[in-house]
């Protein structure tokens, strides 16, 4: 998993509205519990998400409510893949399929929504894609707002660079028409991101600025100093290097600060935003300074975790620091 899609998953999974939409009493006596339980994994406590997704399923099945049955089922199958254990969710999804029918939009949206998920960290692109297509259709007509959402975003991720633009841009759309402003943040940085990945660095610091503004909102700290990281950088990535530096540091020190009070991956954001300092001392002619810094960055980034979540991008790194080396 390389840097970019590392802060599109953090950023999401710390969204509101992400998985669910609001329960009413007309959809079933599960209704509130799988919001409860909804609530769990958007704030990322998956392991204790998944635990009482797994008790709704027995429930609703035992109680013969295959809706809330496909719903539950299908994000205890989810549950596991965002813990990367996608073969213990597997039975789970399978299960979901036995009884999720296209006459339930509440139990067959959620069904799609992780299906198309499994797809896609199977490496099946082009099979997600058209999930998530048939998902946004679904989701459209049944006015599944926040899951129509949900699947643009995902389109935005799967499907071939080219289309990627404007699905991002349809979701960003209704979100806000819709006035959903929790999936905004999000939404602006996959499309800021995107634009880094084809090199149009001011579209892609104008939509990284506009996600920032959204994740300075809400209350969750990382996904602020998150947008704050992507915006620094891209004002290296567009050669500004005196405001990049001042604007990186501000970041490595309040990564600092959230470590010390033991906020967690604040570790990580330390060795990222040291990285761009140590880029910016190479663009200054600083050999050395960069050496270290760099040196250290990939010690805080050890210290993550990151050999293990993202070997490419650690490997490239370490060949980077060779590279600079005398």
């Amino acid at each position: 998993m390389n840097p970019v899609l590392l802060i599109s998953l953090v950023v999401l999974t710390v969204a509101t509205a992400l998985v669910g939409c609001s329960p009413s009493p007309e959809e079933g006596v599960f209704a509130e519990r799988l919001a409860e339980a909804d609530q769990m994994f958007n704030g990322r406590q998956y392991a204790e998400a998944g635990t009482l997704f797994d008790t709704i399923a027995g429930d609703a099945e035992a109680a013969g409510d295959v809706s809330a049955f496909v719903e539950a089922a299908s994000m205890r199958a989810r549950s596991y893949l965002i813990q990367e254990d996608g073969e213990a969710g597997r039975p789970w999804l399978d299960r979901a399929a036995a009884q999720a029918t296209e006459s339930d939009a509440l139990g067959w949206s959620r069904y799609l929504g992780v299906r198309g998920r499994f797809e896609w960290k199977d490496g099946d692109n082009a099979t997600a894609t058209a999930t998530f297509r048939a998902m946004f259709d679904y989701c459209g007509t049944h006015e599944l707002w926040s899951r129509a959402i949900d699947a643009a975003h995902m389109v935005a991720i799967t499907d071939d660079p080219e289309e990627r633009f404007e699905w991002a841009e349809k979701a960003i759309a209704m979100a806000e028409s819709g006035e959903l402003t929790g999936w905004l943040g999000p939404l602006w940085n996959n499309l800021g991101w995107d634009y880094v990945g084809v090199e149009r660095y001011d579209e892609a610091r104008e939509a990284l600025e506009k996600a920032r503004e959204y994740h300075h909102m809400g209350e969750g700290v990382l996904p602020k100093l998150i947008a704050d990281y992507s915006v620094a950088h891209v004002i290296r990535l567009q050669g500004q290097t005196v405001d990049a530096k001042a604007a990186m540091r501000d970041v490595f020190d309040w990564a600092s600060r959230l470590n010390d009070e033991n906020v967690q991956n604040a570790v990580e954001w330390m060795g990222f935003s040291r990285w761009e300092l140590g880029e910016i001392a190479v663009t200054e002619g600083e050999t050395s300074v960069a050496i270290h810094l760099m040196s250290e960055a990939l010690e805080e980034l050890e210290l993550a975790g990151m050999p293990n979540w993202d070997p490419d991008d650690w490997a490239k790194k370490q060949a980077r620091l060779d590279s600079i080396k005398p």
